[in-house]
């Protein structure tokens, strides 16, 4: 596939990049370029290829989706500057 000016100057837009006139022959080579390497790869037959996320078999572990506060209500009021009722006392803002 071939790219001209005329599509850089419309990706330009798209993408809200300015793109100086003297550049958009390069970026059209560049562009065209990974475009032919794309249509490359899509040449090779996938077919009978599993699909994988990485190279190891690996499974995520799980655990149970519980709610949970971890249990260290009293280690943070430790900091809180002045706390009732197991909570954070703050000052008032509204009147």
């Amino acid at each position: 596939m071939s790219v001209d000016k005329q599509t850089v100057t419309k990706i330009a837009k798209l993408s809200r990049i300015s793109i100086a006139d003297s550049e958009k022959e390069k970026f059209a080579t560049e562009i065209s370029s990974i475009l032919n390497w794309i249509e490359q790869l899509q040449e090779v037959d996938t077919d009978n290829i599993t699909e994988m996320a990485g190279v190891g078999d690996y499974t995520l572990r799980s655990r149970k989706d519980e709610i949970n506060d971890g249990n260290i209500q009293a280690d943070v009021l430790k900091n809180a500057p002045e706390s009732a009722f197991d909570c954070y006392v703050v000052p008032k803002v509204v009147e």
